[in-house]
């Protein structure tokens, strides 16, 4: 069945709505604050039923940080595309990509999704890394890319640090204004991780 077809307008009218659905959570939000806000005010701006907004989302704050469930399975089917010799930090740069350009595509909510989880820190952690369900899944891919066990200190520590210079990308295109190109700043994190973090004053390693 092509796009054009029933399904294909149907998973259409299904993304409008959600899209509708998160902006009003994040306008209203925005304009009077995380706790000022109800499930029945949103649904009643995006002019649907508060039984409807529950059948796109959770609970409210998964209108606010958008859709990190799909993001989760996207990433994960892209990172299995990458090929086994690719380092793991690389690949997990490399299945961000669909998700980044995503992101930079519908600037003007990101930026306002962004302002709003940064006045409520408590969003911030689940906008990036969703929940403890995304964290365990990218764990035991990685694990599984690079033959360690899941609980080894490797696959933990990579998933956690990718997932914090993710959230500093972010948070540097939003201060931006959305000016400067996320993909760069995600590229530039990641480069800082991949570096070991040097110290900036003393850009060389030193040798011991």
């Amino acid at each position: 069945m092509t796009s054009d077809g029933p399904l294909g307008r149907r998973d259409r009218k299904k993304r409008q709505t959600r899209a509708a659905l998160s902006a009003a959570a994040l306008r209203l939000v925005a304009e009077r604050g995380l706790d000022q806000v109800t499930v029945e005010e949103i649904s009643e701006a995006a002019d649907v039923s508060s039984r409807t907004f529950f059948n796109y989302f959770a609970a409210k704050d998964e209108a606010l940080v958008g859709d990190s469930e799909g993001d989760r399975e996207r990433v994960l089917r892209a990172l299995a595309d990458v090929p086994a010799q690719v380092p793991a930090l690389r690949a997990i740069r490399l299945a961000l990509t669909e998700v980044i350009e995503d992101v930079e595509g519908e600037a003007e909510l990101w930026l306002l999704r962004m302002r709003v989880v940064m006045q409520h820190p408590v969003l911030l952690a689940r906008l990036v890394s969703g929940n403890a369900a995304t964290e365990q899944a990218l764990v035991a891919a990685v694990a599984a890319r690079t033959g360690l066990p899941p609980e080894d200190t490797y696959p933990a520590l990579v998933t956690a640090v990718t997932g914090a210079a993710l959230r500093i990308a972010m948070v540097r295109w939003a201060h931006s204004g959305g000016a400067r190109p996320l993909p760069d700043l995600v590229d530039e994190a990641f480069a800082a991780v991949a570096a070991g973090l040097p110290d900036p004053r003393h850009p060389e390693p030193h040798q011991r």
